[in-house]
């Protein structure tokens, strides 16, 4: 992995919470914690009901998953959780369980218990159900901590150590909503937040910014919002920060092509961007999933301390096979404990 440019000394504490019961959150984190991959100066306390880390427990025992780590082992901040829950069936009982496990996590963080939090998969739709009308997790680390957050997705790739950065300009809103969301300001606030991340791992990173419309707008003719407004807000950024190479708006279908390119080859050196700006969910994840499902790490820029998660979700269809894997949560492990330093 990549050594930060910038090194400050902090805990080796990572505060884990489980994320939704019903999912394969507890599995993965089992799996994780015996991996060889897993960086071993990490003490990890989990936060969850240890009464179900013993059950998942037995149950990966019994599916033949030996190589998981031992519950007797680990510390843990008890929990317990309201009511039985059923893997792979999302109820407000396992919505109420994981947002309070998050609430309880956070809390610790902001005691000086731990430098870095890594959170499991939750269900939004379970969320719902308990009364608990957040987007997501991203949106509630905010409200607890009163920070304006960044939603950055980071990898690096086995072949070759490169970093591949990417960042949502909007998160979990409906497509018909992000013209009214995107602002001058906003789009500033997310590329600085882009230069500080990509700023870790090089002194002067390029970013890059995809088009918002087909063709990045076509001057014009198909959209009107990168004329109007991303391009202006992008030569005042540029004005603010004139020794920061900025490219686009950049068509979006050939966006991530260079990155996809500087992924898969076997030299680090490459003309791939250090970091892009997608201006909306689904643009920025679906090639960020493409190039690098298994290592890629949902990080929550703007918080009082690092935040990780795995890139995917609570994965109910596959959550009584026990045969989810765990490379996600290792990578969202080692990469909050090495921002965190």
């Amino acid at each position: 992995m990549q050594e930060l440019m910038t090194q400050k000394k902090n805990k080796n504490k990572l505060v884990i919470s489980l994320g939704d019961p019903a999912g394969i959150g507890t599995e993965i984190i089992l799996k994780a914690l015996r991996s060889e991959h897993l960086n071993k100066n990490i003490q990890p306390l989990l936060v969850g009901c240890k009464n179900h880390i013993y059950t998942i427990y037995s149950k990966l025992i019994k599916h033949g998953v030996n190589n998981i780590a031992n519950p007797n082992k680990l510390d843990i901040v008890d929990i317990p959780l309201e009511s039985e829950i059923n893997l792979g069936i999302v109820d407000k009982y396992s919505g109420s369980a994981s947002f309070k496990w998050l609430v309880n996590a956070t809390n610790l963080l902001l005691d000086g218990e731990a430098n870095a939090l890594v959170t499991a998969p939750i269900s939004k739709i379970a969320w719902h159900k308990s009364g608990h009308k957040f987007e997501g997790q991203t949106e509630l680390l905010g409200k607890l901590t009163n920070k304006k957050t960044a939603m950055l997705f980071t990898a690096v790739s086995p072949n070759n150590g490169w970093r591949f950065n990417t960042l949502l300009a909007t998160t979990h809103i409906p497509l018909n909503k992000i013209n009214t969301t995107l602002t001058k300001e906003l789009i500033r606030f997310k590329l600085d937040a882009l230069l500080d991340f990509c700023r870790k791992f090089k002194e002067k990173p390029v970013l890059q910014i995809a088009g918002l419309n087909p063709h990045a707008g076509e001057e014009g003719k198909i959209g009107k919002e990168e004329q109007n407004l991303i391009i202006p807000a992008l030569n005042e950024w540029k004005l603010d920060n004139p020794n920061i190479e900025l490219i686009g708006p950049t068509p979006p279908d050939s966006c991530w092509i260079s990155s996809k390119n500087a992924w898969n080859c076997s030299s680090r050196e490459n003309n791939a961007p250090d970091g892009i700006l997608s201006f909306y969910h689904d643009q920025g994840l679906i090639p960020v999933k493409l190039i690098a499902f298994d290592e890629a790490v949902n990080t929550t820029l703007g918080l009082p301390f690092v935040r990780t998660s795995p890139d995917h979700g609570t994965a109910l269809d596959i959550a009584c096979a026990f045969k989810a894997r765990e490379k996600s949560m290792i990578a969202s492990m080692n990469n909050a404990w090495l921002l965190s330093q």
